[in-house]
């Protein structure tokens, strides 16, 4: 039977695998694309969780990180939200490589402390800066999933690809005309529950 810090870690590294693959066969301009209103985009977050990574399985825990880590730290204060978004100048092999080695630094610390081990998320509201090694793993697990829903999306509406990870669609097995049919049917459903109650809201008033 595996520990907690085992399954903890191992759903940390799934995570970050399905984070890259959400990059497999695009074009630069794919990966940068913004796709929502508030700028999100694939090549994006990577990068985003490559400095996360950094600084929660580093800094919190006193050890040190590279001085390229520093350098895009210190840019992501002097600009805001630049964390979010690759340069023209940094290549999308940069990036991916970035967030490699930050899983590297991250799994040195994750083997070398115990769960109860205590670290400072000094961005932390002062109250709650104290953390263990447990709950930083928790938190990372949470965020990088998270961005991985992100992505999943953000997939699907560059070029239609989806799927949960390599080798496992988790996806109901139908085919386009069968798919178009399903959303036309949800679009359907939601307009009639529209309907359905705001006139009942109008009713009650």
């Amino acid at each position: 039977m595996t520990s907690v810090k085992e399954d903890l870690h191992e759903y940390l590294r799934i995570a970050r695998k399905n984070m890259l693959w959400k990059l497999d066969g695009l074009t630069e301009y794919q990966k940068r694309r913004p796709m929502t209103p508030t700028g999100t985009n694939l090549l994006g977050l990577v990068k985003h969780l490559a400095i996360t990574e950094y600084g929660y399985f580093g800094i919190t825990f006193g050890r040190e990180f590279p001085a390229r880590f520093a350098e895009l730290e210190a840019s992501a204060v002097a600009r805001l939200n630049s964390d979010m978004w690759a340069t023209a100048e940094e290549s999308s092999e940069s990036i991916v490589a970035l967030y490699r080695e930050a899983w590297e630094h991250s799994d040195k610390t994750i083997e070398a402390n115990e769960l109860d081990t205590v670290g400072r998320v000094l961005h932390w509201p002062v109250e709650k800066q104290e953390v263990t090694l447990h709950r930083v793993l928790v938190h990372m697990c949470i965020e990088t999933n998270r961005h991985a829903g992100h992505a999943d999306i953000l997939r699907e509406l560059i070029d239609n690809s989806v799927g949960l990870r390599l080798g496992n669609e988790n996806m109901a097995d139908g085919d386009a005309a069968w798919w178009d049919q399903y959303r036309s049917e949800l679009e359907t459903v939601a307009q009639e529950a529209d309907d359905t109650h705001s006139a009942k809201r109008r009713s009650d008033e």
